[in-house]
C-alpha cells in the first residue's frame, strides 16, 4: 500500500455504467510507494511535476511528456525524487472492463506492453481527455467512444496484440444505415456504440474508424451535430432552453450550452434572444 503525506490530495471513484473501470486524480507533494501491484490494467497521465518509479528491474520517470502503462499484476514502486509535486490522472481497468474493451475492439485478448513509458503526445492528450470526460460523467456515449478509441490506438501503436485489431470496412451503405438510425433516434440518451454497431455488424472500434474515414466525425460528434440542429429548431420556436436540451437528447441545459458554444461561438440564450428579436 502507498504511504502518503497528509498534505497529499486524492480523489478516487468507480465509473458508473462501466463495470470494472475506476479513476484516480492525485496531487502529491510527497509520496513513497512501496513495491505493489494492481489487479488492473493501469494508464496514467502526468499533469504537472513528476516522479521516479521502478519496474521490471529498471528505474524510470513519470513526466508530462510520457504516458505510463502497467500490465495487470505487474509489480512497481515509486517515490517523488526530483520533483516537488506530482499531479496525475490514472485509469484502472479490472477484468470486466478489460473484457468489455477487448470485445469493443474485436480482439480475443488485450495487448501486453513490454515498456511502461510511452512518449506519444497524441495518446497523452487522448487519455487526458478521456479522464476529464469520465470525471464530468454526463455523456455515456462520449465516454464509451473515447474509451474504445483511446485503448484501440494504444493497443495498435504499442501493444503486442496490434495485429489482431480488425479495421473497419469502407462501406458507404453501412454509414448511411447508421446515420439514418441516429437521425431517427438522436433524442434517446441511451443510444450506444454497441447498439449502433450491431445495426451494420461492426464492433464499436470499427464503427468509430468507419465514421472518421467516411464522415470526418466520430459517431458521438455526428450525433451531437444532429442534436444541435434539433436544439436550434426548438430555440427558434421559443422553447425554454432546459426543455430544448432534453428534447434534443442532451443530458441537461449545461451540456447543450457547452456543445452549442463550442460549435457556434455563442450560448443558446444568446441565439434565442437574437432569434426572437429578428422575428419581431
Amino acid at each position: 500500500m502507498p504511504r502518503v503525506d497528509p498534505r497529499n490530495t486524492t480523489r478516487y471513484w468507480n465509473v458508473p455504467g462501466i463495470d470494472g473501470l475506476s479513476c484516480l486524480h492525485a496531487d502529491f507533494t510527497t509520496h513513497d510507494y512501496a513495491p505493489h501491484q494492481h489487479d488492473a490494467f493501469v494508464v496514467a497521465v502526468t499533469e504537472s511535476g513528476g516522479s521516479e518509479f521502478k519496474s521490471r528491474g529498471r528505474c524510470d520517470e513519470a513526466r508530462e511528456s510520457v504516458l505510463l502503462v502497467f500490465n495487470p499484476a505487474e509489480p512497481h514502486s515509486g517515490r517523488m525524487g526530483w520533483s516537488k509535486n506530482w499531479r496525475y490522472r490514472s485509469l484502472y481497468l479490472t477484468q470486466p472492463a478489460i473484457e468489455a474493451v477487448s470485445a469493443d475492439l474485436g480482439i480475443a485478448r488485450p495487448a501486453y506492453f513490454m515498456r511502461n513509458v510511452l512518449a506519444d503526445a497524441d495518446l497523452i492528450a487522448a487519455f487526458a481527455r478521456l479522464h476529464h470526460v469520465l470525471d464530468d460523467g454526463h455523456d455515456p456515449l462520449e465516454e464509451r467512444e473515447l474509451l474504445v478509441a483511446s485503448f484501440g490506438q494504444l493497443f495498435a501503436r504499442h501493444g503486442d496484440g496490434a495485429r489482431s485489431i480488425p479495421t473497419a470496412p469502407r462501406d458507404e451503405a453501412a454509414v448511411s444505415l447508421v446515420t439514418k438510425g441516429m437521425t431517427s433516434r438522436h433524442a434517446e440518451s441511451a443510444l450506444t456504440l454497441t447498439e449502433m454497431g450491431l445495426w451494420v455488424g461492426l464492433t464499436p472500434f470499427q464503427l468509430i474508424g468507419l465514421f472518421k474515414r467516411t464522415v470526418g466525425l466520430t459517431p458521438h460528434a455526428y450525433l451531437t451535430q444532429l442534436r444541435l440542429k434539433t436544439a436550434v429548431r426548438q430555440l427558434k420556436a421559443s422553447v425554454p432552453i432546459a426543455e430544448a436540451a432534453l428534447a434534443s437528447g442532451f443530458y441537461d441545459q449545461s451540456a447543450l450550452t457547452r456543445h452549442f458554444k463550442r460549435s457556434f461561438g455563442i450560448t443558446p440564450l444568446q441565439f434565442q434572444r437574437a432569434s426572437i428579436s429578428a422575428g419581431r
